[in-house]
């Protein structure tokens, strides 16, 4: 895989030699000096040309910076102005294409507020018109976890004892997929996630970005909570998952009630007392039950 230099370089003495290309602009982790960067970090390069046309009619270009595995989407299209050409190559290197005309950075200029992914970090690469010359500086903060509300809070305690209501199903009916389905994908990532990034926000005074996907919680969590966190990975067995959905309500539970009490926010107790009942009473149901006694 190159190095970030040679990679840039490559990419700086193409676009100094074509005359359709006016601007690039690096976004995303690479432009962010707070952010955790390795081999696999993306580039994202916003391309700022004189006519789409071209970009539209071929990639070939996109050969240029090395032997192409694939790219994303097949066909070459513009949205509301922009062309998105994902590129992977075979050395490992992963470039995030978004190519516009001038007249997008030029959008930019002397604006009091700038796109999220500009105030979370943008580096000018090249700037042949002098456009970018008043565009405000980034903060670093656009994607910084934020403090909740206290109806934020609650409805997230809600919401998710709600939905395990919906894996306590799907376990006792053997419907596997499904119950994966709402506990891996909705409990995990709409509340369960959630959660951990204000106890997170909280132990780092709200100073953090944790990334997409919960993509840096290891390296804020502590030791005993992240293994309490990995404990709800399980695989297809219905007994281990039935462990697992209560071993994350139990996390749940804890981490909770830690942000609320140091947020001044009454944790809703008697809604997970409630809903564990139902959980454990739906665990116990004979297999043949025809009723819910």
């Amino acid at each position: 895989m190159r190095k970030e230099e040679t990679m840039l370089a490559q990419l700086l003495e193409w676009a100094k030699k074509n005359e359709e290309i006016r601007t690039i602009i690096l976004t995303g982790s690479r432009a962010n000096p707070y952010a955790f960067k390795d081999v696999f970090t993306d580039y994202d390069i916003e391309l700022f040309v004189k006519d789409l046309q071209p970009f539209l009619n071929s990639d070939t270009w996109m050969e240029r910076f090395g032997e192409v595995v694939t790219f994303d989407p097949l066909k070459a299209s513009e949205n509301d102005g922009w062309i998105t050409r994902l590129v992977l190559y075979e050395d490992g290197t992963k470039i995030d294409f978004q190519i516009s005309t001038n007249e997008s950075v030029k959008k930019l200029t002397n604006k009091p507020d700038i796109p999220l992914e500009y105030e979370n970090g943008y580096m000018v690469l090249l700037d042949k018109d002098n456009f970018t010359k008043d565009i405000k500086p980034p903060s670093y903060s656009a994607f910084v976890t934020k403090e909740p509300t206290e109806e934020e809070y609650r409805a997230v305690v809600n919401e998710f004892w709600w939905d395990t209501s919906y894996v306590a199903k799907s376990l006792w009916r053997d419907e596997l997929y499904s119950a994966k389905y709402m506990f891996d994908n909705i409990i995990r990532f709409n509340y369960l996630q959630k959660v951990i990034e204000w106890y997170i926000g909280i132990q780092n005074d709200w100073k953090v970005n944790t990334n997409k996907c919960g993509r840096w919680f290891k390296r804020y969590i502590d030791k005993e909570t992240w293994e309490e966190l990995e404990t709800t990975f399980v695989g297809a067995d219905l007994e281990e998952n039935w462990n697992a959905l209560f071993r994350a309500a139990d996390l749940f539970n804890r981490l909770c009630r830690e942000i609320g009490e140091e947020l001044g926010y009454e944790y809703p107790i008697e809604v997970e007392n409630k809903i564990r009942s139902y959980l454990l009473k739906a665990r116990n149901l004979d297999s043949n039950a025809t009723t819910f006694e």
